[in-house]
């Protein structure tokens, strides 16, 4: 019987269960000899087409075709120009779920991270955010799809869980939905007490111009 990934079975689960499940699991991330590794405190679940907030809703374009394979690999996409924000693909194949990874704490190569995130005040801000995040781990478009694998170049370790009693829900940041505040989809999934969670910020409806 082939060997199976530790985190294939937990990333093949639904999208809220994943995230729960991966709250306090590490992501290590190699380039050239360097190594950075995040603990992660905070993701946010999107379930594909069946979520108005996700990339995925209208279906399958170039941008979100890693959301539709199988769950273990990432989902990395620009936004504002700017920034680029990763994902962990979970659920079967088909149903485009994700998990953003918006907050966590450098366990390794805090040096690396630092070079990468030199506008950080202090270390609970290097991966603090969604951008700061893939930033402090050099991640960008060309990873988008890559699947995670042990000594590769992304790597995902699940030894220690957050306590399930520590685990808060609310509104994803910034995300509305049926009632225009989001309240609908209490998806932001993230560890109590934990400094390296990131700031709420309700989302805000737009009126539409006629």
């Amino acid at each position: 019987m082939a060997n199976v990934a530790p985190w294939r079975e937990v990333l093949e689960r639904p999208a809220e269960e994943a995230a729960r499940a991966v709250l306090g699991s590490v992501l290590t991330v190699r380039d050239d000899g360097t190594e950075v590794a995040v603990r992660l405190t905070e993701v946010e679940a999107y379930s594909g087409e069946l979520d108005p907030g996700s990339h995925a809703y209208r279906g399958r374009t170039p941008r979100t075709t890693p959301m539709f394979e199988s769950g273990g690999r990432l989902y990395v996409y620009f936004t504002y120009g700017m920034h680029w924000c990763a994902n962990l693909v979970c659920g079967s194949p088909g149903t485009a779920s994700a998990l953003l990874m918006r907050g966590g704490e450098i366990v390794r190569g805090v040096d690396a991270a630092r070079s990468r995130r030199g506008a950080a005040r202090s270390d609970r801000d290097l991966a603090r955010g969604p951008a700061r995040l893939a930033q402090a781990l050099g991640l960008t478009g060309e990873d988008s799809g890559l699947e995670l694998a042990v000594g590769g170049r992304a790597e995902l370790t699940l030894d220690e869980p957050a306590d399930p009693a520590r685990i808060r829900t609310g509104p994803r940041v910034g995300v509305t939905g049926p009632g225009g505040d989001g309240t609908a989809y209490p998806w932001r999934f993230w560890i109590d007490g934990e400094p390296t969670v990131s700031d709420y910020r309700p989302a805000v409806r737009r009126n539409r111009r006629r």
